[in-house]
C-alpha cells in the first residue's frame, strides 16, 4: 500500500533519512521506533507529504506521490489521517467543530457529516463532550479528539507521531487499548512513531528500529 524506494532527506548538512526502502502492507500495524533525532518523525512527514524527499520516491497504491525534490500528490489528497505529537487541535472550536472542520473542507454534505461525527464520538466515548472546547478536556480526552478528527475522514492509513509520550503510565496504557480497538473496528493501516520499545511491542505487528536516519532492524511482533 505504502512503498518507499531509496528515500533520503537532508536538512542543511544533516541527513535525517538516509536511503530508506520500506513496504507497508494494507492493514499492517507498523511501529517505527528509536531515539530522538533518529529520523523517524521525518520519515512519517515524508509519507504524509508534508515534506518532499531529496532523492528516491514514495508510492501509494501503485502511484508515485512524492519524487526527488517534489511532492506530487499533496497531503489532503492522500487519504491519510495524521495525529501530531502536540495534537494541534483547534482551540476555538468545540469537539464537534474539530471533527467537522476536515469534513467541510472535503465538501461532505451536512447529513453525512452529522452521521460520521456522531458515530466517531460514540466510538471514542466523547458523545457527551461534543460541545466542549479542547481546554475544557483532560489530556486523555484531547487525545481521543485528535484520533476521532483523523478517523472521521475514513483514511486508508493513520499516521501517529508519538501520540502518547506526554501521558502518564495509566493513561498511556488506556489509550494504547483504544487505538487497537479502533484499528480492529475500522480496519485502517497504522504507522506509529515512538521512542519506547515496550510501547512498540504492544502495538505493532511489525517493528522498524531506526538510528542515524537508517533502518537498523525489522522484526515481527506478537499479534
Amino acid at each position: 500500500m505504502i512503498s518507499l524506494d531509496a528515500v533520503s532527506k537532508k536538512f542543511d548538512e544533516r541527513t535525517a533519512v538516509d536511503n530508506i526502502s520500506l513496504d507497508i502492507e494494507q492493514a499492517e500495524r507498523v511501529v517505527i521506533f528509536g531515539p530522538s533525532g533518529c529520523g523517524k518523525t521525518t520519515l512519517l512527514r515524508l509519507v504524509a507529504g508534508l515534506i518532499a524527499p531529496d532523492s528516491g520516491r514514495i508510492m501509494m497504491g501503485g502511484e508515485v506521490v512524492s519524487g526527488s525534490g517534489r511532492v506530487i500528490l499533496p497531503p489532503e489528497q492522500r487519504n491519510l489521517g495524521f495525529v501530531f505529537q502536540d495534537l494541534a487541535l483547534w482551540p476555538h472550536l468545540s469537539v464537534r467543530g474539530n471533527l467537522e472542520f476536515g469534513l467541510k473542507a472535503r465538501k461532505i454534505k451536512s447529513e453525512e457529516r452529522h452521521l460520521r461525527i456522531n458515530e466517531m464520538l460514540d466510538l471514542v466515548g466523547l458523545g457527551e463532550r461534543s460541545g466542549s472546547r479542547p481546554d475544557e478536556l483532560s489530556g486523555g480526552e484531547q487525545q481521543r479528539v485528535a484520533l476521532a478528527r483523523a478517523l472521521v475522514l475514513h483514511p486508508t492509513a493513520l499516521l501517529l507521531d508519538e501520540p502518547l509520550s506526554s501521558l502518564d503510565r495509566e493513561l498511556n496504557l488506556q489509550l494504547r487499548s483504544d487505538i487497537l480497538r479502533l484499528y480492529e473496528r475500522l480496519g485502517f493501516t497504522l504507522v506509529y512513531i515512538t521512542h519506547d520499545s515496550e510501547e512498540a511491542r504492544a502495538i505493532a505487528t511489525r517493528m522498524i528500529r531506526m538510528a542515524n536516519g537508517r533502518i537498523l532492524e525489522i522484526q515481527s511482533a506478537p499479534v
